[in-house]
């Protein structure tokens, strides 16, 4: 198990971070002034803000982060930002969402958002390994200083058996050389452990056919981090577990808004949404997932594979 690892704390000027379908996702939520908001992913604060601007300084949001990092930044967003309205933080994960706003003395709200895709700083300046771009140690996790008993990155690709690396690669990473990229980490761990992502990169990039790798649009490894990190931080099943608390914490007319980046993530929002409106307990307010614009696509590239649902509660 890998032992804590102190990664400093990042200005939010280090590392720029643009809120995907921020105007859909925010206009979608049908926020009142006054309102009490959830904000499950805080991340950088521009979807909070937005939220803020909505509420007005009668309103209240709760906002939820594993990262304490994310945390700091978001603060610094909404004090620079001049919210005056009633805010509370805190560092946990959202699928511990019932415990928090039992926490907060909160017994309904009018607005939940979930923006499930990582932030631009924890990708690009957390030092946690989330990034194949540069040499970090392979830790993958939401939280700061990941806690002893809890999973990371070096134990997944270190003790993990091939036929787990696998499953993991090719479902959460959708990726189709995933059995070859398992097999390579297996060989290669057994001549001394892999503890950093330029390794684990080189790994994946020698694994994958020549010819697939010159055809490919992205990094060899993209597919095969994106799995690892999905199972470190259990992230299918924080969102299954999340979604009936936030639902339920719903009052009536009150809406849920879910950003997924991955089809695993989308699917599981879909079926719970469409779960929801034939028990008639919920109207979908969007038939079809709303995505990025071209505009939005061109400036942010990581919003190519967005996808935005919107459920109300009846």
């Amino acid at each position: 198990m890998q032992k804590k690892i102190n990664t400093k704390s990042i200005s939010p000027n280090e590392a720029k971070h643009v809120p995907v379908l921020l105007q859909e996702a925010i206009e979608g939520l049908n926020l009142k002034e006054g309102a009490v908001a959830l904000d499950a992913t805080l991340g950088v604060g521009g979807h909070t803000k937005e939220i803020a601007t909505r509420i007005g300084h009668k309103g209240t949001i709760i906002g939820i982060d594993a990262d304490s990092v994310a945390i700091t930044r978001a603060k610094d967003t909404l004090s620079n930002f001049g919210f005056k309205g009633e805010i509370k933080f805190f560092n946990t994960n959202f699928r511990n969402l019932d415990s928090v706003l039992k926490e907060a003395g909160v017994e309904k709200i009018d607005a939940a958002l979930f923006d499930l895709g990582l932030s631009s700083p924890q990708i690009e300046v957390s030092g946690r390994g989330f990034t194949f771009k540069q040499e970090e140690p392979l830790v993958m996790t939401f939280a700061e200083e990941p806690k002893e008993d809890e999973v990371t990155a070096l134990e997944v690709v270190n003790t993990w058996s091939e036929e787990t690396l696998t499953l993991i690669i090719s479902s959460y990473g959708e990726e189709r050389f995933a059995k070859r990229i398992a097999k390579a980490i297996v060989e290669s761990r057994e001549l001394g452990p892999i503890t950093t992502t330029s390794q684990l990169s080189k790994i994946i990039e020698e694994a994958i056919p020549y010819v697939a790798r010159k055809k490919q649009k992205i990094h060899p490894a993209t597919r095969t981090f994106q799995g690892i990190r999905m199972a470190v931080n259990d992230e299918v099943g924080a969102l299954t577990e999340a979604l009936p608390k936030a639902f339920g914490a719903l009052n009536s007319h009150g809406r849920m808004a879910i950003i997924s980046f991955h089809s695993i993530e989308d699917r599981i929002v879909k079926r719970y949404f469409q779960e929801k409106g034939k028990e008639g307990t919920a109207k979908i307010i969007t038939k079809r997932p709303l995505i990025a614009s071209e505009e939005e696509t061109h400036e942010n590239p990581k919003s190519r594979s967005a996808k935005l649902r919107i459920i109300e509660k009846i």
